[in-house]
């Protein structure tokens, strides 16, 4: 299911001086001394009612790395209890991007739907234990008895219900004999536990909704916080690893497999992965969506998996990023700078170098032969030296940017400029004598001469050339539309609301910019959706699925400018 490419990263990935985290050393300790049979057995609960976003990346890395690490297996288990909001759209995304990610659950791919003869049966057991009962409160008014962080909450007047009436009630529930919401099955726990979560949670509800495995089989379906603990339980999971906002969940996962005195996995907790300038809500996610914000959940600047995947991350830089961030057992918030470094690292080793013009400025070369095309030598990677190196076509007339020529230049401006001298990048060290204006003064054309004898850009004589510049050429030159992107927020935190300020009242107006025609190697005319490549001098950049016969699409990933690490090498 994971591609050659990935499994190499992957093994790379586990033979790195990985530190031994909390987790790791808990599980380590207890496969050591034999707990668990010296089994391994973790397991990714995705609910399938979106997709998934950078947030879900580490626990998928997390799951499946120390199954990987330890021996064992990571099981995919779809946790779907929700019908009204769970498509099988979002479970082909999600096994799709786990894939992509590198990981691999083989036979071990589940669903709580699966599992909801037993959880029905396992609460007829509480039932009868006394542990149970049917509740007949609405929702405002289970909400008013729950209490609050302060005050305890008040039973039920249907909490002492008897054992048979309860069973009955419970019965004709499945049966479709009452109406939608207007019964729930709740734990007989403690109402006034400073825990509110044990505060007689609602274990089913009635919910007529044609489920997308068990059709309309069901008009009741189990909670999450039901359904969790049971599902780990039936798949003889050993490590049940969640983020920290189901910590307060644990005594309730605990509970229902004591009171069932059923196999008991264990519940740890761990930090969550939080960027700046994202978001990881799903439900603020599908509003971006929904309002037309973004283009899609695969929109480049979403924070979700499918969306970072476009805009051309590498499995191995997210990887990576969940790498350095770490397991903690705090939740902070990583800079978005951190991930664009893994990218840029990755990209730097692995992307070819090719030349692009995103703002042209024609250049003629009047002292170079009209017809002559010359196939120039170019180095595909520096970093490796074994991508070889291409052909890339010179003729006498080229385009560069416009950045690089200014009519009055500075003293340090080591472009070209009226008599300055550049270096063309595998080309010739050429010198502008004039310059053409359009109608409203705007520099349009250059006349520049070049020297034959600076083939390969080195002069004969020994003459200095501080500048370097990249350059296409205008008659062989591919065109295509550029979509550079930027933060989707202005605000490095857009979920903290202010008053009177929603999430969407921060979207970054200028987060995308599409340059319609700029022209780029002819060599990628024949390159593929999702390749990858440096355009020299401006960043690094991928293939947009939007492309076609005929047209090329590219989006730029990351600007070459690194400021993480400049930071990292400031303290």
């Amino acid at each position: 299911m994971s591609s050659p490419d990935n499994n190499e990263a992957l093994n790379e990935d586990s033979e790195s001086a990985r530190s031994l985290d909390f987790i790791r050393t808990k599980v380590k300790g207890e496969t050591d001394s034999g707990k668990w049979d010296g089994r391994v057995v973790t397991r990714f609960p995705p609910e399938p009612n979106g997709y998934l976003h950078i947030g879900h990346a580490k626990s998928i890395c997390l799951n499946f790395g120390i199954a990987q690490e330890f021996g064992g297996t990571c099981h995919l288990r779809f946790d779907d209890t929700n019908p009204t909001k769970e498509e099988q759209e979002y479970i082909d995304a999600i096994k799709e991007d786990i894939q992509w990610l590198g990981f691999d659950w083989g036979e071990n791919e589940f669903y709580a739907s699966d599992y909801f003869n037993q959880l029905y049966e396992w609460a007829i057991e509480l039932i009868k234990k006394g542990k149970a009962y049917v509740c007949e409160l609405t929702g405002e008014q289970t909400r008013e008895y729950r209490g609050t962080l302060t005050e305890p909450g008040k039973n039920s007047p249907y909490r002492d219900r008897s054992i048979e009436e309860n069973l009955d009630l419970f019965e004709r529930m499945k049966a479709g004999e009452f109406e939608d919401g207007s019964k729930t099955l709740r734990a007989k726990i403690d109402m006034a536990s400073p825990n509110m979560n044990m505060r007689d949670p609602v274990l089913y509800r009635i919910l007529r909704a044609t489920h997308h495995r068990s059709g309309d089989k069901w008009c009741i379906y189990p909670m999450y916080d039901y359904t969790h603990g049971q599902s780990d339980s039936i798949e003889k999971i050993t490590h049940s690893l969640c983020t920290l906002e189901f910590e307060n969940h644990r005594p309730l996962y605990n509970w229902f497999l004591d009171a069932l005195e059923i196999y008991h996995p264990e519940q740890t907790e761990f930090a969550r992965l939080n960027l700046n300038y994202t978001l990881t809500s799903k439900r603020k996610l599908l509003q971006l969506v929904e309002d037309g914000h973004v283009a899609g959940w695969d929109d480049p600047r979403m924070s979700t998996i499918r969306g970072f995947r476009r805009r051309g991350y590498t499995p191995a830089s997210i990887r990576e990023l969940c790498h350095k961030v770490g397991v903690a057992k705090f939740n902070g918030v990583t800079d978005i700078k951190l991930l664009e470094h893994c990218i840029r690292e990755d990209l730097n080793k692995n992307a070819q170098r090719v030349m692009a013009v995103l703002k042209p400025l024609k250049v003629v070369i009047e002292n170079y032969p009209e017809d002559q095309v010359e196939q120039m030598d170019a180095v595909n990677n520096p970093e490796d030296d074994s991508a070889g190196t291409r052909k890339v076509p010179f003729t006498r007339e080229l385009y560069i940017e416009q950045d690089d020529f200014m009519e009055d230049p500075p003293k340090k401006f080591f472009r070209l400029g009226p008599g300055r001298e550049v270096r063309l990048r595998y080309g010739y060290l050429i010198t502008c004598n004039d310059f053409v204006k359009d109608d409203q003064g705007n520099v349009i054309e250059l006349r520049c001469s070049y020297d034959p004898e600076t083939r390969g850009g080195n002069a004969p004589d020994g003459r200095k050339v501080k500048g370097t510049i990249h350059w296409v050429s205008a008659s062989e030159a591919a065109t295509a539309e550029v979509r550079l992107y930027d933060h989707l927020f202005t605000k490095e935190n857009p979920s903290k609301e202010k008053k009177g300020k929603v999430f969407t009242d921060y979207i970054n107006p200028d987060s995308l910019e599409v340059i319609e025609q700029c022209f780029v190697e002819p060599s990628l005319k024949e390159a593929n959706v999702g390749d990858r490549f440096q355009f020299e001098r401006l960043g690094y950049f991928c293939v947009d699925p939007d492309s076609s016969d005929g047209s090329l699409v590219f989006n730029r990933t990351v600007s070459l400018k690194d400021s993480w690490a400049k930071m990292q090498n400031k303290k």
